[in-house]
């Protein structure tokens, strides 16, 4: 199992510099941030300082990232209980700020996906992450994910971490 993430531990991570740089933050970075991962400490040093953006999708997506750690046996029922109230209390105490999932956002993604075929297959979720990122301009998108890194970079998207091997990871 892993180990249990102190409760406010995301909470501060994110207010440690509000009013700084904007980061939106892909659903599976946002999940390194609610529950220890072998890069975890990476994300939380480099994202320190910022403000958080996503997509109300990531409402759908943590919930289902985080029944899939369980099913895993990466994390604990409690622990997926508790990374869920940590994350909907973000979006409470607008730590974390969700943009809508609108036809704009759907019609950017179709865009984005058209524009990237057929060098860069890019999936149905991970085009509407790019679109609400790019229509918010929210400055940076982070992101390990490889053909959402290669869609941003094809439209000037800046990227954290700017190399996926400047990651470090832990045991």
């Amino acid at each position: 199992m892993a180990d249990q993430v102190p409760k406010k531990w995301f909470a501060q991570t994110a207010m440690a510099g509000v009013g700084e740089m904007v980061m939106y933050l892909d659903t599976a970075i946002i999940i390194k941030l609610l529950v220890r991962e072998a890069d975890s400490d990476w994300f939380d040093r480099t994202l320190a300082g910022r403000q958080f953006e996503s997509s109300e999708l990531a409402i759908a997506e943590v919930h289902s990232a985080l029944l899939a750690k369980v099913r895993a046996g990466h994390v604990s029922v409690a622990e997926r209980l508790a990374a869920g109230e940590r994350f909907l209390a973000m979006i409470e105490d607008e730590l974390i700020k969700l943009h809508p999932l609108n036809r704009s956002v759907l019609e950017r993604a179709c865009a984005i996906q058209f524009a990237c075929h057929p060098k860069i297959p890019l999936r149905t979720l991970d085009a509407l992450h790019v679109a609400t990122c790019d229509l918010h301009r929210s400055g940076t998108l982070s992101t390990t994910d490889a053909r959402m890194r290669s869609a941003c970079e094809q439209f000037a998207i800046a990227l954290i971490p700017v190399r996926p091997e400047d990651v470090t990871t832990t045991n």
